[in-house]
């Protein structure tokens, strides 16, 4: 049996690294698949990733949308519910770095950080609850980061963004637990992604490397495999829970 089977999930940011591999495990395990992108330059790997979900065996459709945009989130969750006719899991998973010293950092910097990896976990959340609490059940899931929970220098905006979204998730756990609907956040670490492209050679990824005690960076599958234990029913008693998956760096 499929742990996911049956179940139809919201991923968004998937068109490449974390989000891609969310959206291939969840498919992999039975799920239904709507994920989102935001940029035209991610058209054509929304659409492969399409392709190879529907080969999955599950149904499955790219949108482009603005997470950090609230009218377009409400529109985007109605279409989900017509086109899908529910909505079980959401991993709020978008999200970008404009990292800058604080000194240099612009208010417009600040701003973009929030608006994608803050307030986009809001607008979606509060779509995403509606057709949760009248199922009286689903698996809300929020990507943090390590760096939300130790803070780094030249990060503050992603930092308070992914703090931010610590604090959310405890609270939603909270308020919509008694209608069994679980929320609960994932701190990865360093992930072998697109954003962290040039961190994964030489000098600087020995650095990074020396000060995580498993000694290697995360693969997306690393971050899908515990991404997938709290949308499924192995993780039915866990809510308000940050899961830091960064192979130790933060101990």
């Amino acid at each position: 049996m499929k742990l996911l089977a049956g179940k139809t999930a919201i991923v968004t940011g998937a068109a490449r690294g974390i989000g891609e591999g969310i959206a291939l495990k969840f498919a992999e395990q039975g799920a239904a698949i709507a994920f989102t992108y935001v940029s035209d330059s991610s058209t054509e790997k929304a659409k492969e990733l399409e392709v190879k979900l529907i080969a999955l065996g599950v149904k499955a459709k790219a949108y482009q949308t603005n997470a950090g945009d609230y009218a377009a989130c409400e529109s985007f969750v109605n279409d989900v519910l017509k086109e899908f006719g529910q909505i079980d899991i959401c991993v709020n998973n978008a999200g970008i770095s404009k990292d800058n010293l604080l000194l240099r950092m612009t208010p417009e910097q600040w701003d973009d950080v929030m608006q994608t990896n803050l307030k986009s976990v809001f607008n979606m959340t509060k779509q995403v609850i509606r057709p949760m609490m009248k199922a009286k059940s689903g698996s809300i899931i929020n990507m943090s980061s390590v760096i939300g929970e130790m803070g780094n220098a030249g990060q503050s905006s992603y930092a308070a963004s992914k703090a931010g979204v610590i604090g959310f998730t405890k609270s939603i756990a909270k308020e919509l637990g008694s209608r069994n609907i679980r929320c609960n956040a994932i701190a990865p670490g360093f992930v072998e992604t697109d954003m962290t492209s040039y961190l994964q050679d030489g000098a600087a990824a020995d650095k990074y490397k020396a000060g995580i005690p498993l000694g290697r960076f995360a693969t997306t599958e690393d971050i899908a495999n515990v991404t997938l234990f709290l949308a499924s029913e192995l993780g039915s008693y866990i809510t308000g829970q940050v899961i830091s998956a960064c192979g130790g760096l933060n101990i």
